[in-house]
């Protein structure tokens, strides 16, 4: 019988909880912000949808519409099938390429101290089934209190007709 080390064993176990977690790479807390704040927001141009808002992995950036801006409303089981773009301490979102507009980005407090980054004032979130660079498969789902929609570059969500809207159900 061959014996692990415990030190290996504690190794293993840390990337075990930081992956069932949903903990990024660097060992963060949940969501698509990379260590040391910097956050880009990127814009794609994906079939039937147009330009869409995309992580710095090229991830697609959806909004909650419960959050009805400035708000996160996606709070614990939520957050490990969304998980919010996080920006470090201090950190700020950056306009990346396509068209994003660094006067539309901001940051959102979440509850629990971390500030997440938001478009137009909707918490942008990735989502966990998306599991390649431009995938939608969150695209108008409505999942845990409400309906999920990508973000286009120019502040508003993709929202197929006959759905909830901002408009319908939004006080801001």
């Amino acid at each position: 019988m061959h014996r692990v080390p415990g030190a290996t064993l504690a190794v293993l176990a840390t990337v075990a909880a930081g992956s069932l977690a949903g903990c990024t790479s660097a060992g963060g807390p949940p969501g698509s912000g990379s260590a040391g704040g910097r956050v880009v927001i990127d814009a794609k141009r994906l079939p039937s949808l147009g330009t869409v808002l995309v992580d710095q992995h090229g991830k697609t950036l959806y909004m909650f519409l419960p959050d009805r801006k400035h708000a996160v409303t996606c709070t614990g089981r939520c957050l490990g099938t969304w998980p919010p773009v996080v920006v470090g301490q201090g950190g700020s979102p950056k306009a990346g390429s396509g068209g994003v507009r660094q006067g539309l980005l901001g940051t959102v407090p979440d509850g629990q101290g971390r500030s997440v980054a938001s478009y137009a004032g909707w918490p942008l979130y990735t989502y966990a089934g998306d599991t390649a660079p431009g995938q939608t498969s969150g695209q108008a789902l409505d999942d845990n209190g409400g309906p999920w929609y990508v973000m286009r570059v120019d502040g508003h969500p993709v929202i197929p007709s006959g759905s909830p809207s901002p408009g319908a159900s939004s006080t801001s």
